[in-house]
């Protein structure tokens, strides 16, 4: 074919290359998965050579609409990221579709199924591992990907946005080293994500730092909610030498510490002093107020909207990994050890 026959190209003329039907062309520019393997590479490669435009391409016609997915909804950090999403989606006058996959590959599919049909200018993924399956659904769908808290390392073509979580870590461990502490307990996130790794490196840096011997015992499981806190708490506090303050890796899971610690009979701050991570709206009217490590999960959220918004425009973007600075914020739940008073 000629250059003029390249820009006339259409599905008909591809399938008739390609040695395949017309319906056969369709399904793969749909993105469907009941096409083989090989016949979808030779599709693709000539759909690439003669330039044709796909129907979702962003240059034709674009759906004002972005996914934005979580693994869970029960959790006030997904709100604040939805809250920074939507904030520049009505901005923009896009709309915010909202799904919660639980992390099953039935509800993956299904969401998949849904993606394909309303066809979407972007997706927003919180922390979620891109597998290679689900970033070449994507590709073929010819939407762009931008991930929030990545539980790995995605490919170098997803762009991610996260928070400094190792300074955060580094900097409430500091604090409560500061104020006298020595036998500081850390309740963990969940090891398959970078964030809860990242915090948990934070804190024995810290500690290396200071010249504090790492106690194995001091640190313990918990997966960001309530219950795991407070199981954390607890088994820190039943300790033949526990710890005089405790740092959580989620606020969450510093108020399932507050219960342990009441439980137990002691205070908060009086007798042990507690750390979160989040800064959640909820921790300044905590008893007693929290003091916690600020990552800016509304500006997250707002960051990767506007990141998948120019994607879908077909602009460039400065950086594929951004990490927003995170900030500690001192209340009432951490004071100086008893013993020191």
């Amino acid at each position: 074919m000629g250059a003029d026959d390249e820009r006339r190209v259409t599905i008909t003329a591809i399938a008739r290359e390609a040695g395949v039907s017309v319906p056969t062309v369709s399904r793969v520019l749909n993105g469907r998965s009941d096409v083989a393997p090989g016949t979808r590479e030779r599709v693709e490669e000539l759909l690439r050579h003669h330039g044709y435009q796909r129907r979702s391409a962003r240059t034709v016609t674009r759906a004002e609409l972005v996914d934005l997915v979580f693994n869970d909804l029960d959790s006030p950090w997904a709100v604040e990221i939805i809250r920074g999403v939507e904030d520049v989606g009505h901005n923009a006058g896009v709309g915010t579709v909202v799904s919660a996959i639980h992390s099953r590959s039935t509800s993956t599919r299904q969401w998949l199924q849904n993606l394909r049909a309303r066809a979407s200018d972007g997706v927003i993924l919180v922390t979620s591992d891109v597998t290679q399956p689900l970033h070449a659904q994507l590709r073929r769908l010819n939407v762009p990907v931008v991930v929030v808290d990545p539980a790995g390392a995605p490919a170098t073509d997803v762009p991610t946005v996260g928070a400094t979580n190792w300074a955060g870590g580094i900097a409430a461990t500091q604090h409560l080293l500061e104020l006298g502490h020595r036998r500081i307990g850390f309740v963990a996130g969940p090891t398959h994500l970078l964030c809860s790794r990242a915090r948990l490196d934070g804190y024995r840096a810290a500690l290396e730092g200071a010249g504090v011997p790492l106690d194995d015992r001091l640190v313990r499981p918990g997966d960001f909610y309530h219950a795991s806190g407070f199981a954390a708490g607890t088994a820190l506090l039943d300790l033949a030498e526990p710890p005089t303050a405790i740092f959580a890796a989620s606020d969450q899971m510093a108020f399932g510490v507050y219960e342990a610690i009441r439980r137990h009979g002691s205070r908060v701050a009086d007798d042990v002093s507690v750390v979160g991570f989040d800064d959640l709206p909820e921790a300044r009217w905590a008893s007693p107020p929290l003091t916690t490590v600020r990552q800016p999960l509304v500006e997250m959220g707002r960051l990767a909207a506007r990141t998948v918004l120019r994607l879908a425009r077909g602009e460039q973007i400065e950086s594929p990994r951004v990490e927003l600075a995170t900030e500690l914020v001192v209340r009432d739940s951490s004071a100086v050890p008893s013993g020191r008073r």
